[in-house]
């Protein structure tokens, strides 16, 4: 099993989650962060850190975002690993908890 961040990320990048994890698999794009899910270990820490909900275990995706865990395997052999917290978009909050921003992932 491994951890996917989906959709409510794009426009937000909260990155509280990159400081709890201890194998470094977070990877960052414009707007969005993955999951290197080969390098996930399944700890299980960033998914409560994530303010906005946006990383689930495998077992728990729900499965109209099940895009997102080839989305993030793609994703992360290309973008660059990011392992501090860092400040989130400018227009994160009002952009955390709406749907549908696939349209917005820039890569």
């Amino acid at each position: 099993m491994t951890y996917v961040v989906t959709d409510n990320c794009i426009r937000c990048k909260f990155t509280d989650c990159v400081e709890v994890c201890p194998a470094d698999c977070f990877h960052e794009g414009p707007n969005f962060m993955v999951i290197d899910p080969t390098e996930c270990i399944d700890c299980s820490l960033c998914e409560p850190e994530c303010p906005a909900q946006a990383i689930f275990s495998l077992d728990n995706l729900p499965g109209h975002l099940s895009h997102f865990i080839e989305l993030n395997a793609e994703l992360a052999k290309i973008w660059p690993i990011i392992t501090e917290k860092q400040e989130p978009l400018p227009d994160a909050e009002p952009w955390n908890g709406q749907e549908g921003k696939l349209q917005y992932l820039e890569r």
